[in-house]
């Protein structure tokens, strides 16, 4: 147990209204399956309430929050169930049975809410205390579990676990604004948006793909098992940082680009394509100035705006991302003046690359990811500036600071829009204290 949290209690919340004989099988489509065993994804919201004392917490607080995440579960149901593999099936279900519930951790911390919401670097152990466990075994795997955890005259944070093999960053930020506008508008209806699309005949592939992609987690671990490959050991020199690229700073990189690439007008010059690129250089240079060493680069992609034969809806619940995948590259295209660019155009290219046809090249992709340099560094990019996280109003005002704790590896960065509203973007970096230093030097020199 950390020192710093002090666990009040543990209980489960059931979904409302549900029918008590009512239950529901969803099978695991391949985008599912090819999260099958990775690790779960963690992330904590804070907000800022500085007149927040115990007694409000205990009386208000949790009580809205536990009420309205058991409305919003009635119109989710999975999320309360379980990941089941029965002895007969090629593949694996999410199960949801009569009385299935989620956990709900209340907890407080003692720890300074302004470092963990802070511009400066801190420890990445500091934040794990404030996310959930997710049950799991070699026969079943929860779905999702939530905490809470109040800073006395600091303010609260809403910590989320989810097995990835349930729901992609689309679905579980979907879920968080159906739970924020219930525990907010007090109602038990939603929005259109807001409502999930449960159908998964609109999810075509490859043939035998589930075999595949089964068959790469038989020669992981042993078959037909549900327990997560374990977390990595968080290192105790390994420090959080968040860096924001305003949109003053995206305007400067876009017209740097333009002048410095020979064909910029074929450069696709997006937001994210000049965050990520820049990012990314900016990763190579702090890694070392060795030009030979194995380095790429990963980006998820929403099919839902992709694939349109049959159309998927933007509330598909579940899995619907494609991995753009570019391994392996020498780490001396990046580390000269015109990395940058370099990188630029390697992205840029990555997106044009993307049609409706992305599901069809999923088994090439997992061929480059099998075949990859074990000792490479490969950024990863996680959550995404579509999703709208700082628009969690749970009633009382929009989050003060989101932070995505699954990314405490190598390599990988997280991604959220400015909480402003301003067309910024929030990078999420976590990296031994003396790597993150040379980093910061290199993210903010090539602002300036």
């Amino acid at each position: 147990m950390n020192p710093s949290l002090n666990m009040i209690h543990v209980s489960r919340v059931t979904p409302s209204n549900s029918n008590s004989s009512e239950s529901l099988t969803l099978p695991l489509t391949f985008f599912d399956l090819l999260w099958l065993k990775h690790k779960a994804v963690e992330r904590v919201i804070f907000y800022k309430l500085t007149d927040v004392t115990r007694s409000i917490f205990d009386s208000v607080i949790v009580p809205n929050l536990k009420s309205s995440l058991s409305s919003s579960l009635s119109h989710y149901l999975p999320l309360a169930g379980q990941i089941l593999w029965e002895p007969l099936d090629p593949k694996p279900n999410i199960v949801y049975l009569p009385n299935d519930t989620v956990s709900f951790t209340v907890a407080e911390s003692n720890a300074d809410f302004s470092r963990l919401t802070g511009k400066e670097p801190f420890s990445s152990t500091e934040l794990h205390p404030l996310v959930p466990e997710l049950q799991n075994s070699d026969d079943s795997a929860s779905v999702m579990s939530f905490q809470v955890t109040l800073f006395p005259n600091q303010g609260f944070c809403i910590g989320v676990t989810a097995h990835h093999a349930v729901s992609d960053g689309k679905t579980t930020t979907t879920f968080l604004k159906s739970w924020a506008h219930l525990c907010k508008h007090q109602d038990s209806s939603l929005p259109e948006d807001l409502i999930p699309f449960y159908d998964r005949t609109v999810i075509k592939g490859p043939p035998e793909i589930d075999t595949k992609v089964l068959k790469i987690w038989h020669s992981i671990d042993k078959p037909k098992s549900l327990k997560l490959l374990p977390k990595p050991e968080i290192d105790s020199d390994l420090v959080r940082y968040t860096f924001e690229l305003t949109r003053e700073n995206i305007e400067k990189l876009r017209d740097q680009l333009k002048r410095e690439s020979s064909s910029s007008s074929s450069l696709r010059l997006s937001t994210f394509v000049i965050t990520f690129s820049y990012v990314f250089t900016c990763l190579i240079g702090s890694g070392g100035d060795d030009p030979d060493r194995p380095v790429g680069y990963r980006f998820a992609v929403d099919c839902r705006r992709l694939i349109d034969d049959p159309p998927i809806p933007l509330t598909y619940f579940g899995n619907c991302v494609y991995s753009a995948v570019k391994i392996p590259l020498k780490a001396g295209l990046f580390l000269g003046e015109h990395g940058f660019v370099a990188a630029a155009r390697l992205i840029s290219d990555s997106v044009e690359e993307l049609d409706s046809n992305v599901a069809w090249k999923i088994p090439g992709v997992l061929e480059t990811c099998e075949n990859a340099p074990v000792e490479s560094q490969f950024v990863s990019v996680a959550g995404s500036t579509r999703f709208g996280i700082y628009g969690l109003d749970f009633g009382w005002g929009k989050p003060f600071k989101s932070l995505l704790v699954s990314i405490d590896q190598r390599g990988k960065i997280s991604m959220a829009e400015s909480r402003d509203g301003s067309g910024g973007v929030e990078i999420g970096f976590s990296l031994k204290k003396q790597e993150m230093n040379v980093l910061i030097d290199l993210l903010h020199k090539g602002v300036k």
